[in-house]
């Protein structure tokens, strides 16, 4: 779907406009991988010449950023119910380090344009932005990071101080492991020909509950 706008003349105009470019890179997102979505075609479908569409985000990469951000405080949300339905507290902790790590996996492994997005966060999103627009972004993600150690923590009391490392690991691990998940084209039809070749292509959930089952086994304490 394709666009079309008047001059923005008002804030609430533009405002408008904004949301609308972040509204089509979102839908662009759902069609093709991070790596495929160009400033180019965003502001063909959006309806807006280039130089209008960097009027309002800086780069490809700023519009990408703050799309995380969104989808990341979406994810948060949602985890705080399902982690609340899916643990029981009274468990003991190995047990609730199970349920916690399946969680996740089974959570994360549900939406893959942010996983997608994480993957590419640190090698291609923070670059081709100021040292502004990435500062405000790194702002908001310690409030994210916060929030989702703080979930983590009331299940898991016994992390203290490592819920925050483990809370980022997940996010580092979930976009490296998305990568693997998702092979494009050309590598499917190398498995297919190569059957020994497929033990590459991970299952995205399951590879998730494993490395944070293993990552919270090492950082719980032991007694």
């Amino acid at each position: 779907m394709i666009v079309t706008f008047q001059r923005a003349r008002t804030e609430e105009q533009r405002e408008i406009r904004r949301r609308a470019i972040l509204d089509m890179a979102s839908a662009m997102l759902e069609e093709m991988p991070v790596a495929a979505v160009t400033l180019n075609e965003l502001s063909r479908r959006v309806g807006l010449a280039k130089p209008n569409v960097l009027r309002y985000f800086e780069s490809r990469e700023a519009v990408l950023l703050e799309l995380l951000d969104h989808f990341l405080q979406e994810w948060l949300t949602e985890l705080a119910g399902e982690l609340a339905a899916g643990v029981d507290q009274n468990l003991p902790m190995t047990e609730r380090a199970a349920a916690v790590a399946e969680i996740l996996g089974r959570s994360l492994s549900g939406r893959v344009v942010l996983c997608d997005l994480f993957g590419a966060q640190g090698s291609v999103l923070e670059h081709n932005v100021s040292a502004e627009v990435v500062a405000r972004y790194k702002r908001t993600s310690l409030d994210r990071l916060t929030t989702m150690a703080a979930l983590i923590q009331k299940y898991l009391p016994e992390l203290g101080e490592s819920a925050t490392l483990f809370s980022l690991h997940t996010v580092v691990m979930a976009g490296a492991l998305s990568a693997y998940s998702t092979p494009p084209p050309s590598l499917q039809a190398a498995y297919q020909s190569e059957p020994d070749l497929a033990r590459f292509h991970l299952e995205l959930k399951d590879s998730l509950k494993l490395a944070l089952t293993a990552n919270l086994l090492g950082v719980l304490p032991r007694r």
